[in-house]
């Protein structure tokens, strides 16, 4: 008989990640447009405005990971929470550019501190023969808010003011609110021999290096998808295909949507390689039909491609991240994987902008589809030959003694 996954702790840490993250991409995809409409911004200025966000996310997670086990989970949840409400009340008031820079680095350091402790606590509550599974589920609460973030926000800045994008922010972060409260969340009580071992500003007090090797395979992979997030619109208008480009991110959380269960289930029965090396075989494939993709349909077909290979890579990337942490560094392991993966993403739009100027959008596409190939190799030698394609380690989710 399976152990029951679908717990109320459970249900209630998606749905609180899903509406974080949603406010998340929401706000990226038109805080930019704000910030021309209402301080004329430059196009630099207004890029800083949505990028600024990202670097505030890397500071909360890196405070965030070494400190989560030394404050409290709960504690830490709900003060990450806390500060975005008032960060989100805060966008009602902002009234110069500057002070627009100052609370997206605030809303961004409250979300870096508030996502790195639920992708920590989710582990602790999915049963450990499900793992693969529950953490998929997981990560498909962050895909889903990728599609329908964007989506909301260009809607309502289309139909409505801007105050109107703030005020569902703000809902959708007192909802957050709300839910962090109930959640129950186990705290990890230190040993003293672990409390002198996170003590200090040693690298090591910031990054679980048994996390790092799986996790640079998974930045890898982010830095590919990062070309499809920041030039995907200029590709689809150069070919002539922008009413296709608009449902892209649809077919892929749909692909996300129809493969999860099965990934997930895989990943738990057959073990991380079973499901790992398809997916960045789609992720390559995807790629480079994407790159030849000169009618809507073929771009869509790209979208579902990418979409089981970046989404299923990075969902299982997470787990076998958390899974090779200590129970008292799973913290450190989330936040180690979050800020290598946001590194991939953020850097990627500024390294591939010089490329595309000489080789084109198709060219980009063609080089990334090369750069997910030499992921395959990568995956070997960093992880997979380490690991057999049959047993999972599940050390870093046993609930042992030192659980409250």
């Amino acid at each position: 008989m399976k152990e029951k996954l679908w717990t109320k702790d459970y249900i209630g840490i998606l749905v609180t990640n899903f509406f974080l993250m949603l406010t998340f991409y929401l706000l990226m995809v038109t805080i930019s447009v704000f910030a021309v409409n209402e301080f004329d911004a430059t196009e630099s200025q207004a890029g800083l405005a949505s990028s600024i966000f990202v670097i505030g996310a890397l500071v909360g997670r890196i405070i965030g990971g070494k400190y989560i086990d030394q404050i409290g989970r709960k504690k830490l949840l709900l003060a990450g929470v806390i500060i975005m409400v008032i960060s989100a009340i805060f966008y009602f008031g902002v009234n110069s550019f500057g002070m627009l820079i100052a609370n997206r680095l605030l809303h961004g350091f409250a979300f870096g501190l508030a996502g790195t402790v639920l992708g920590t606590v989710v582990a602790q509550v999915i049963p450990k023969t499900r793992s693969g599974e529950g953490i998929g589920y997981f990560a498909l609460s962050m895909t889903l808010a990728t599609a329908i973030g964007p989506f909301i926000g260009i809607y309502i800045q289309q139909h409505f003011q801007f105050k109107m994008i703030f005020a569902f922010c703000l809902i959708c972060i007192a909802i957050s609110l709300v839910l962090s409260v109930i959640i129950k969340v186990q705290e990890i009580t230190l040993t003293e021999e672990q409390k002198a071992e996170l003590k200090g500003f040693k690298l090591s007090n910031f990054i679980e290096k048994k996390s790092v090797p799986i996790t640079l395979v998974a930045a890898v992979t982010a830095f590919c998808y990062s070309g499809i997030l920041s030039f995907l619109s200029f590709f689809a208008i150069k070919n002539d295909i922008t009413s296709a480009a608009s449902f892209f991110f649809v077919v892929y959380a749909a692909a996300v949507l129809f493969t999860r269960p099965y990934s997930g289930r895989m990943f738990d029965k057959k073990g991380p390689n079973f499901i790992m090396y398809p997916s960045l075989i789609s992720l390559l494939i995807g790629l480079f039909v994407l790159s030849q993709s000169t009618v809507g349909f073929v771009l869509l077909i790209a979208g579902a491609l990418v979409g089981f290979g970046y989404g299923t890579y990075m969902s299982s990337s997470q787990t076998v991240a958390i899974q090779s942490a200590p129970a008292h560094r799973v913290g450190l392991a989330t936040s180690t994987f979050f800020i290598l993966t946001d590194i991939g993403l953020g850097v990627g739009p500024f390294v591939q902008g010089f490329l595309v100027p000489s080789i084109g959008y198709n060219g980009l596409y063609i080089v990334l589809g090369i750069i997910a190939v030499l992921c395959l190799p990568l995956h070997y030698f960093l992880y997979g030959k380490k690991v057999s394609s049959s047993k999972i380690t599940v050390s870093s989710v046993e609930v042992n003694s030192s659980i409250k």
